[in-house]
C-alpha cells in the first residue's frame, strides 16, 4: 500500500472508531421508576415549602395534608398534583407519572 494513502486511511478509521465509541453513550437510558421509598424525597423536593415538614400546611388550612386521605381519593389527589388549583401550581410538567402516582398513593393513606 502506498504510504501516502495509508496515513489518511488509518486516521479515518481511527476517527470513525472514536465516533462510534462516543455515540454508544448517547442512547436513551431506561426510565427510572419511582417507588414508595422515594416518596419522602419527592415530597421534600417539591411540596415541603407550602405543605410543611409534617404535612401541617404553611399557607393556611387548605394546605394541611395530615388527613388529606379523608377528604380526597387517590385519583383526586393525583389530579390536584398534576393540574394544581386553589393557589397550588401544576406539577404535571415537573413530576413524572410514577412520581405523581406514588405521591398520591402515599397522601391518600393519610387519614
Amino acid at each position: 500500500m502506498n504510504k501516502r494513502f495509508a496515513r489518511p486511511a488509518y486516521l479515518t478509521i481511527a476517527l470513525m472508531l472514536a465516533a462510534c465509541l462516543l455515540l454508544t453513550g448517547c442512547g436513551s437510558s431506561s426510565p427510572t421508576t419511582t417507588t414508595a421509598a422515594d416518596v419522602p424525597q419527592v415530597y421534600k423536593s417539591n411540596c415541603i415549602s407550602c405543605h410543611g415538614s409534617e404535612l401541617q400546611g404553611r399557607m393556611g388550612p387548605s394546605t394541611n395534608l395530615q388527613q388529606v386521605g379523608k377528604r380526597m381519593s387517590k385519583e383526586q389527589i393525583a389530579t390536584q398534583i398534576k393540574k394544581g388549583g386553589g393557589g397550588m401550581p401544576a406539577f404535571s410538567g415537573k413530576l413524572s407519572a410514577d412520581e405523581v402516582d406514588e405521591l398520591a398513593n402515599w397522601l391518600s393513606s393519610k387519614k
